[in-house]
């Protein structure tokens, strides 16, 4: 196949440009600092007593349990009526009436902030399945490494504007004293949600509509999504590369999620870091990914996937080893650099290596909704050991040597994957 028009290529970064601000405001720097200071050590959530910050862990796991369970369902409705922008469009808009919510969290009623937070969560991963499942639609096998870290980059750009912009009316109420208490801050919630609503238009006009499978669903359409989930693992068996990949994926990615969604929570309680100097952390880290993502996607292109993949995870292996080490907040922001610099490009190319890695069909949406339960299931249980670990040997940075053990055993299973001895067979 050839590439789709720049428009449409330009239309499909945009949803990254869009949605890749939630990512930063609301799991990595501003919700996270503002949950800190306004929820007690102790929270009671559902009847239970939770530490603040094993909550936060158990909040990520629960709710990508929940699209980990779903996606199979409407992957399989979306490959078969060929309408993956709807199901994108619904999460869209379910992610971003979550952040309109925030805004109105207070220390009173810290439960109602933990289940938009939950909602948001789902949101956003619900309509990244249908994003990713576009990637191989628009995109020829030799252009994906390219516009895969296009799109990341996009989002880096756009996540961190709005985040400047936050950081404005935040230090400006705090500077002048504008007396204007915790506003700023719920107001950066609301603007999250309007910018990946509104920035989303541009892909939701442009993306091409799908194209509906010629296969009719075997069975109800409700649960058809789970047989072809058990179809597609019955086609990997053909595809052992991809099979092998996936394994490796699934434990190194355990690692990734984890960090990206629980390193500010870990910053906050044990590096008591203030929320300036998380943010300051957090904006090296996005801004250092532009470059780390194209700089390994140049590195695939002159070697391949796998070993520019290898590289990453042994860098993410020394990442949590300092991150154990680490006493001060200089310390903490060399850790931010080094965890930019391998954050995009470890996304980047695993999604464009599985792309490459996937046989000529029309129902990418299961394919990639495979993938996604993968990199779903990945997050809940390291969501949950990150949470378990902390609570049951107090503090987080034996959960970091934990998230080690999993860098390791991806990095183990990626040396048994050979690009070249691929097979792309489909049943």
């Amino acid at each position: 196949m050839q590439t789709a028009p720049k428009r449409i290529i330009n239309a499909w970064t945009m949803y990254d440009w869009a949605n890749s601000a939630y990512s930063l405001i609301i799991v990595s720097a501003i919700f996270p600092a503002y949950f800190v200071a306004i929820a007690p050590e102790k929270v009671n959530f559902i009847g239970r007593t939770f530490e603040r910050s094993s909550l936060a862990s158990y909040m990520i796991s629960f709710s990508f349990l929940i699209i980990a369970i779903m996606s199979p369902i409407l992957s399989s409705i979306a490959d078969y009526k060929g309408n993956k922008k709807r199901f994108m469009q619904f999460f869209c808009y379910m992610g971003t009436a979550a952040c309109i919510g925030l805004t109105f969290l207070t220390k009173d009623n810290i439960s109602f902030g933990v289940i938009c937070a939950m909602a948001g969560s789902i949101g956003f991963a619900g309509s990244i399945v249908f994003y990713n499942a576009y990637l191989p639609e628009i995109a020829a096998e030799e252009d994906q490494d390219r516009i895969s870290a296009k799109g990341f980059s996009m989002g880096y750009i756009g996540s961190v504007l709005l985040m400047l912009l936050c950081l404005v009316a935040i230090l400006s109420n705090d500077s002048l004293n504008l007396g204007w208490g915790a506003w700023p801050v719920r107001l950066s919630f609301l603007a999250v949600g309007l910018w990946w609503a509104g920035f989303a238009q541009i892909a939701f006009s442009r993306l091409p509509a799908s194209i509906p499978s010629t296969q009719r669903p075997e069975h109800n359409i409700f649960v058809n999504g789970f047989y072809e989930l058990k179809k597609v693992w019955k086609q990997l068996q053909l595809n052992p590369v991809t099979k092998r990949f996936l394994y490796s994926f699934f434990f190194y990615n355990m690692g990734v999620q984890t960090v990206m969604y629980l390193a500010s929570y870990f910053a906050s309680d044990e590096l008591k870091m203030e929320s300036s100097q998380l943010i300051i952390t957090i904006m090296i880290i996005q801004l250092v990914g532009i470059l780390g993502a194209f700089l390994f996607s140049r590195l695939s292109n002159r070697t391949n996937n796998i070993f520019a993949l290898g590289i990453i995870i042994i860098i993410w292996i020394g990442i949590c080893i300092f991150a154990y080490l680490v006493q001060t907040v200089i310390q903490f922001y060399v850790l931010a650099f080094c965890v930019g610099m391998v954050m995009g490009g470890v996304q980047s190319l695993s999604r464009s290596t599985y792309s490459k890695l996937l046989p000529a069909t029309k129902d990418t949406a299961s394919y990639f909704s495979f993938y996604d339960v993968c990199d779903r299931v990945g997050t809940v249980l390291g969501a949950l050991a990150f949470g378990y670990v902390a609570e049951s040997l107090g503090g987080m940075r034996n959960s970091v040597l934990a998230l080690m053990i999993f860098f390791i055993i991806g990095g183990v299973l990626l040396l048994f994957v050979d690009m070249k001895r691929k097979t792309l067979v489909a049943i």
